[in-house]
């Protein structure tokens, strides 16, 4: 295992910097080592017909206000309808905030959903990942969890050989507040199906230290990195400060490593690790330096436009579920992308989440369909929960509320232009066609072509389906 060592710095939680940085990359494959990752994919379950072949899923961590969003109630009161203005979209008869007018101008595209209701009162994207929704003590990563859809995709067999088959970006969920939030994990499965996650090294505008990190946070910039490959050199935390990227340094470690006779002694599974992760399919998904700085700028300069073209890139590269939480951590807490906007819930969608929400998710939509990989690629758009449909006394803010919330899906065989389920008037409650957490991932593993009552055993040998019980919405899918 390559471990990034350098001069320790302590954190408030007493744990030093180089002791993160080895916990983490020792997460990046789970427990197992990458080899024993890649021998364990032999066997799997077999899959239905697909219209999707990837999925790239953005994480709205926090629970997005979707009566400020996807659900506007203008004719209501003003505590409920709140400070936006809808906007005519290029679906005649629908609305959306007008802060987000270049996604307006391509609902087209899209199914929206706007009636997602559940009882998981958390912040985590667990209920989003593996359907269940249901109402639970605690919300970190546990191993009797159900299973990630990313996880249950590599375990029925949707893996790419020369390329990982799951990436988050650009941490796991949680580490703003040094949490591992469940969700995206292997659970009942086991940790060989936990996703690679990577790490990133966030600059910020001297500017930005004078701004409020709940209404106007700092932006970070930075481009994910993979943490480590396993069985090459050390890598200092000291050479990265001084301004080389992982993916710099690992290009010289690796053509070292090539030449060695290391390689001749390594096991099969060693060598198909050693392959996947150096392979130039991998390397340059992850490479940002050589993008066109139209691109760069079209998808936005910050960490979270930043994932989003490497999630282009690895869905090209041939990696199956791309997982994306808009979470970011500055001067040791919760910075910008987060949106738990229990205060100032106007101001941070204005001045920060819903111009970078417009921004990159648009461009990803225009770059797959120009690619012409739209089609078999599924976008999906959502948070954990809705907010409440009045506005609190606590600087505008709005609370949790999983009782209503939105999922914009767009490609990978979903219907164009349609939007699905219809809330009361205030946006508090679905009236028409309630979608459950374990609906929507149904639909998602129907989409990829897993039946979604396909049953795995728990760590007791006890069989659970892989949704959650849920079924897919047919209505939905084209």
């Amino acid at each position: 295992m390559l471990r990034i060592v350098g001069r320790p710095s302590r954190t408030c939680a007493g744990t030093t910097r180089r002791e993160l940085l080895r916990v983490g990359g020792l997460s990046m494959f789970g427990a197992l080592s990458l080899p024993q990752w890649l021998e364990a994919q032999a066997v799997a379950p077999p899959k239905q017909e697909a219209s999707a072949k990837a999925v790239i899923l953005v994480n709205l961590l926090g629970g997005p206000s979707h009566i400020d969003m996807f659900d506007m109630k203008p004719n209501a009161p003003a505590e409920v309808r709140g400070e936006f203005r809808p906007i005519a979209t290029s679906v005649p008869g629908l609305q959306v905030c007008e802060l987000l007018p270049q996604t307006a101008r391509r609902m087209h595209l899209s199914t929206l959903i706007r009636t997602h209701s559940h009882q998981y009162n958390h912040h985590s994207p667990y209920n989003v990942l593996t359907g269940y929704g249901g109402s639970i003590a605690g919300n970190e990563a546990k191993a009797d969890d159900y299973p990630s859809i990313g996880a249950v995709m590599q375990h029925a067999g949707l893996r790419t050989r020369d390329a990982p088959s799951y990436v988050w970006m650009p941490a796991f969920p949680g580490h703003s507040q040094g949490r591992r939030r469940a969700g995206p994990y292997g659970g009942i499965l086991g940790r060989t199906y936990d996703p690679l996650f990577t790490m990133y090294n966030a600059r910020f505008d001297r500017a930005d230290q004078r701004r409020n990190v709940y209404s106007d946070p700092p932006v970070p910039i930075a481009d994910p990195q993979l943490y480590a490959l396993e069985g090459l050199p050390e890598i200092t935390a000291d050479r990265l400060s001084e301004r080389r990227t992982l993916l710099q340094q690992l290009d010289g470690r690796v053509s070292q490593f090539e030449k060695s006779r290391v390689v001749d002694g390594m096991s099969f599974y060693q060598r198909m690790a050693f392959q996947m992760l150096t392979s130039s399919k991998t390397r340059n998904a992850f490479d940002l330096s050589k993008e066109p700085p139209h691109v760069r700028a079209r998808y936005g300069r910050n960490l979270f436009g930043s994932c989003l073209l490497t999630a282009r890139k690895l869905v090209e590269a041939g990696v199956k579920f791309v997982g994306v939480t808009t979470e970011s951590q500055y001067a040791g807490g919760v910075g910008a992308g987060w949106w738990d906007t229990h205060s100032h819930n106007f101001d941070l969608l204005k001045n920060f989440n819903l111009p970078v929400l417009d921004q990159m998710y648009t461009a990803l939509v225009d770059d797959l369909q120009e690619r012409g990989l739209l089609d078999s690629t599924l976008v999906v758009v959502m948070g954990e929960m809705g907010r409440t449909p009045h506005v609190n006394k606590n600087a505008g803010g709005r609370d949790h509320w999983p009782q209503c919330g939105f999922i914009l899906l767009t490609g990978g065989g979903v219907k164009r232009g349609l939007v699905y389920g219809k809330s009361d008037k205030h946006a508090a409650y679905p009236v028409e066609n309630p979608v459950s957490s374990a609906d929507h991932v149904a639909t998602i593993y129907q989409l990829v072509g897993i039946d979604p009552h396909l049953l795995v055993n728990d760590l007791t040998g006890r069989p659970r389906p892989v949704a959650a019980g849920g079924s897919a919405i047919r209505e939905v899918i084209a």
